[in-house]
This record gives C-alpha cells, structure tokens and sequence, in this order.
C-alpha cells in the first residue's frame, strides 16, 4: 500500500531539524528521519540530495567532507545560524498551520480512531 504523501512543503523543515541535533551525512538525514516517525515517512533520495543543496544555496546548512562509520567518504551537513532561526520560523507556521487543518478534519468532542 503506497503511502500518502503529506510530506511535500515540510521536508526542508525536517531536514534542518535532523541536522540542529546534530552534523550528519544525507543517508543518515534519511534514516532518523524514518526511525523518529515510525517509518511513517520514506525519504526518497530524489527528494533528499535537492533539498539538502537547497539549504545550502540558502545558507541554512553547510557541508563538508568526512569519513561515515561505514569508513566511506561522506559529504556531512550541519546547521548554520541562519538555519537555526528559518527552523524556528518554520516549526512556528507548522504548528499554525496543523493546528488549523486540525480544527476542520477534528472538530471537537469528534472521535479519532
């Protein structure tokens, strides 16, 4: 069963929250982003790489090259001050937005299953 693809508009978000935790290479951004959810989300590499040099070119994350625990050559990327605040920016218009979207699919005293 395919799953549905909420995840188009938040993946910059996500990413920069994986890597304010802590430098990590673009498998690894991948990989705890799935664990975290419950494998809830698959991240494509298609969608990953773009989105990584995206917050790049925005200045929001940085690179550089180093050695993964596989011992492979890795390109790992970390958070950049001006990622920090886009992070906060964006987790604040998340909430906004859930909470709306929310208000409409749950109304209140609804039953969820």
């Amino acid at each position: 069963m395919k799953k549905p693809d909420h995840l188009h508009g938040t993946l910059d978000a996500l990413i920069l929250k994986a890597l304010s935790i802590q430098s990590r290479h673009g498998y690894a951004v991948a990989r705890w982003l799935e664990e975290t959810t419950g494998d809830a989300l698959e991240i494509q590499e298609g969608s990953l790489y773009p989105a990584l040099y995206r917050l790049e070119k925005r200045g929001w994350a940085e690179s550089e090259w180093g050695t993964s625990d596989l011992g492979r050559r890795a390109k790992f990327y970390h958070l950049t001050p001006r990622g920090e605040t886009e992070l906060r920016r964006e987790t604040s218009e998340w909430v906004r937005f859930s909470a709306a979207v929310s208000r409409v699919l749950v109304p209140a005293g609804a039953a969820t299953s």
